[in-house]
């Protein structure tokens, strides 16, 4: 006996198979969109392969990039990625490295980072794994503030009309940075060069710069992996100075920074001129120790103008602690000596080399460097 069926029951079992297959067939796209999407994340993994690449091209590349509408940051980026496309295809075709111009001028202006500092950066880290691509960049970083810009060689390369875009064929001046700051790379360049940043002789040397960063982040990637890479980047002593106060290390532990305070913050902040801040109740000096260099020991002479407490601390050029010559003490107005005999703070001989010393008066600090045979 056959089973009736009303014309309310067969439209819903109609929409409860209707639904079974098309969820099975949604399901199906699901897992084959998702198995898809899994073999390209395999295809693309991080870090991206890398070839070795010839320097001097990807100079030449991102120089011309820079005046293709690339700017520094996209310029140098672009250099590097185009011929890594060149040499391995696959994973690079097709790849926007326009995505880097918002890096022009330190990020979009505002005079931050260099924009190529930015841009190679980008491209060692997509190459490398964080460890590796730390140590590439903070040298890459220190090599730019102490190199002269824009290079010998992209020079030669605008006198010789090595370029592919040379409107801009003469010898420009030369300038160390001394900072990975746009405004401060910039405008230490146009100081010393007298040209005004508007200038096209200031864009063309922005564009050999980005052409001398590019190289130079080949060539550190090159170098690393090959296995050969040692850096060679020494900050100045200025920087020890600075972060033995304000560095982690330090009573004041405000600063987290590699760059240089004395780009911007003078060309000395912490000298032993006389301290001023308003009040003659904070006027101090500390002066240079005599001897120095020492081999056993050496005098601080330091004066203040009112009846102060004083802390007198000696650090080693990592901003480590080695020892307190005074702590927190009364002082009177006037002159006042104190003789470090180059022990630390277990009376241990402290070994010979740079280390500061610094004096606090009144939450008020100046530091002075001694060297210790």
């Amino acid at each position: 006996m056959k089973e009736k069926i009303t014309r309310s029951d067969f439209v819903k079992k109609s929409a409860i198979l209707f639904a079974g297959v098309t969820g099975v067939g949604l399901g199906a796209g699901l897992l084959a969109s998702k198995k898809a999407e899994a073999e390209v994340i395999d295809r693309t993994e991080w870090p991206w392969p890398y070839a070795t690449l010839d320097a001097e091209e990807v100079r030449i590349l991102a120089h011309d990039s820079f005046w293709g509408g690339f700017a520094c940051s996209a310029g140098a980026f672009h250099a590097i990625i185009t011929k890594l496309h060149e040499s391995l295809g696959d994973p690079y075709t097709d790849f926007p490295t326009k995505m880097m111009v918002f890096g022009h001028g330190g990020s979009v202006g505002w005079g931050t980072l260099c924009g190529a500092l930015n841009g190679a950066a980008a491209a060692i880290s997509l190459v490398c794994e964080k460890a590796d691509s730390d140590q590439l960049i903070h040298e890459l970083n220190g090599w730019y503030t102490q190199a002269q810009f824009p290079s010998t060689i992209s020079n030669t390369y605008a006198t010789s009309h090595l370029f592919n875009h040379n409107d801009f064929d003469m010898e420009l001046p030369q300038s160390d940075c001394g900072s990975p700051l746009c405004h401060v790379s910039v405008t230490k360049w146009c100081n010393d060069a007298a040209f005004g940043v508007g200038a096209n002789e200031r864009k063309e040397r922005c564009a050999r710069l980005a052409g001398d960063v590019a190289a130079k982040a080949v060539e550190l990637l090159n170098e690393h992996f090959a296995g050969t890479f040692t850096g060679t980047y020494v900050p100045p002593e200025s920087i020890a100075s600075c972060l033995a106060c304000h560095g982690s290390g330090g009573t004041q532990n405000n600063v987290a920074a590699k760059l240089d305070c004395v780009s911007c913050h003078t060309d000395d902040p912490h000298s032993g001129a006389i301290f001023e801040s308003g009040s003659t109740h904070d006027r101090f000096e500390v002066k240079q120790n005599f001897p120095n260099p020492f081999y056993s020991e050496t005098s601080i002479e330091f004066s203040i103008l009112n009846a102060s407490k004083v802390t007198l601390e000696v650090y080693n050029l990592n901003g480590q602690h080695v020892k307190t010559l005074i702590s927190n003490q009364q002082y009177g107005m006037g002159n006042h000596t104190v003789v470090w005999d180059g022990t630390n703070e277990h009376g241990n001989k402290a070994k010979g080399g740079m280390y500061i010393y610094r004096l606090m008066v009144n939450k008020k600090m100046m530091s002075r460097n001694m060297m210790k045979i």
